[in-house]
């Protein structure tokens, strides 16, 4: 937003440039206050909260486990991130949060999971606890339609989010980074933990 406001007022004609508002911009444009508390049910039937039982560094995603786009991509790559960091004794706790409850029940999330992002834990609730922890994330998901397979389609984010084991924010992961740098980066924050 800076550089979009910086170009306008460089490419303002001359004498233009006093005339535009002189607000002080907020000092940040990008929300850092991702997660709080919450408790969902896994797709094993216990509760689960924003705390990890083994105090893991978490990975969460918000999607949903018949997704045919973006989660196809995210949570196979959570999962490779999840093994890879085991290989070099490193224990993380991988998280999808579904945006489609009706779907994604206890009973039908794990074998979902399992075809294509194994050792993902699903996460579900009701609507209204969903939603509220989507709001703690700045996740937005909408409906967007019915597909010929009769699978709802619904609009999602697609970072996934790096929590200690306490549910605190650490950093985000953009899907276009590689599995190497991801897990380059979460060993970084493994070690700070281990070292703090």
């Amino acid at each position: 937003m800076r550089a979009i406001l910086l170009a306008i007022v460089m490419a303002a004609p001359a004498g233009a440039q006093e005339k535009m508002p002189t607000a002080p911009l907020p000092d940040t444009l990008f929300p850092l206050n991702f997660g709080g508390d919450y408790a969902l049910i896994d797709h094993r039937g216990n509760t689960r909260t924003q705390t990890d039982p083994d105090g893991n560094i978490q990975l969460v995603f918000f999607g949903y486990a018949s997704c045919r786009a973006i989660c196809t991509v995210a949570l196979p790559i959570m999962s490779n991130v999840t093994a890879e960091l085991a290989a070099s004794d490193i224990s993380v706790t991988p998280l999808l949060i579904t945006v489609d409850p009706a779907t994604d029940t206890v009973e039908a999330m794990g074998p979902a999971l399992d075809r294509f992002a194994p050792g993902l834990t699903g996460l579900t609730g009701s609507e209204a606890d969903l939603a509220a922890v989507r709001d703690m994330f700045h996740v937005e998901s909408a409906y967007l339609f019915t597909d010929p397979r009769g699978v709802d389609v619904y609009s999602h984010g697609s970072h996934i989010f790096v929590m200690d084991g306490d549910g605190g924010f650490l950093t985000l992961l953009p899907p276009i980074l590689s599995i190497e740098r991801m897990v380059e980066i979460v060993e970084g924050y493994a070690r700070d933990v281990s070292d703090g």
